[in-house]
């Protein structure tokens, strides 16, 4: 049912605010998008030059994730506001072909998932994705797309369809392999199970898939036996490569995410603050350590990215993640 517009959206493009018994807990603000492509920076590190945002705030509740201060730009908070108000850019795909018919576009990747999740469970009510991929696709614009979800197999024909013409990179992101840990830190997320069978079918449809096995958590996610445990089965699934890193608290995913510390693993309070407290990234020290820890484990299972010069683009992308963590030798933090 359509609901009246809250005060502190005076967002360009509204048009109305949605809430339905199939979605509980979740609010939709539609908007009409006047553009779809966003330009990431020049001075940026990402490997890619242009992204796709179909929506802002997302459902899968992941309590580090990085984008939650972004919320703030739309007056509402980086924590729960983010988990449950969802901005939803109904236009989407039109807006998008209509913007790689110009003939100044340069056919250049495009990356979907570097926000928030495209394929979160909003995709299940708006069905945008397949508009966007049909008008990259026809447009012959590269296509890379990022997710934790695992609505992306209704889109699997699509995007086989598309790169028979373009090159077309799936990642898919799992970070925990603890279902009562996953249920906690990533509410709104499906199961790693659930996302391993996702995998598992991109690569029957022959993609090569790139797993995301980050964030890494210290002392929860981390230890010699979990991470086996997490490159053993992705390998299993026939993905290509895994790109991994510690986790990185941003301002916003920080304050969320030391309130849970707190709260859920009371213990680990203290080691959080030692290692965030006065920065975003966990100490180079722990970095390198987590490296040595996981380099040796990729080669065995043959899904380090540094030995596979397929797929540029996520190799880029794996280098950009894994710029620091090289290996050197450094006292035991575990």
């Amino acid at each position: 049912m359509s609901v009246a517009a809250p005060a502190l959206l005076p967002m360009p493009g509204y048009v109305r605010t949605v809430r339905t018994p199939e979605f509980a807990g979740l609010t939709f603000h539609e908007v009409m998008a006047k553009s779809a492509l966003n330009r990431v920076p020049d001075a940026s590190p990402m490997p890619f030059r242009w992204t796709i945002n179909p929506y802002r705030g997302c459902s899968h509740q992941c309590v580090y994730c990085f984008a939650r201060a972004t919320h703030r730009y739309l007056d509402f908070d980086a924590g729960d506001d983010f988990d449950r108000q969802v901005v939803v850019k109904v236009n989407a795909a039109e807006v998008v072909r209509a913007e790689v018919a110009r003939r100044s576009w340069r056919r250049e990747l495009v990356a979907l998932g570097t926000n928030t999740d495209p394929y979160q469970r909003a995709e299940g009510r708006y069905a945008l994705m397949p508009g966007i991929i049909r008008a990259l696709g026809e447009s012959a614009t590269p296509i890379s797309i990022l997710t934790k979800g695992t609505l992306l197999r209704r889109d699997l024909p699509l995007l086989a369809d598309a790169a028979a013409h373009v090159p077309v990179d799936i990642a898919m992101s799992i970070a925990v392999f603890d279902d009562e840990l996953q249920a906690s830190v990533e509410p709104g997320t499906p199961s790693a199970a659930a996302r391993l069978a996702t995998v598992r079918q991109a690569v029957e449809q022959g993609f090569r898939v790139t797993v995301f096995l980050m964030p890494i958590m210290p002392w929860l996610t981390d230890s010699p036996v979990q991470l086996e445990h997490a490159v053993a089965r992705i390998a299993e699934t026939g993905a290509t490569r895994v790109v991994f890193g510690a986790l990185h608290l941003r301002p916003g995913a920080k304050e969320w995410f030391l309130e849970w510390i707190a709260r859920e693993h009371t213990a680990l309070a203290e080691g959080y603050r030692r290692f965030y407290g006065a920065r975003s990234s966990a100490p180079a020290a722990y970095r390198r350590q987590l490296s040595a820890r996981m380099r040796p484990l990729l080669r065995r299972y043959g899904l380090d990215p540094r030995d596979d010069e397929d797929q540029p683009e996520v190799r880029r992308a794996a280098r950009v993640a894994a710029a620091t963590l090289a290996p050197s030798p450094q006292p035991t933090l575990f």
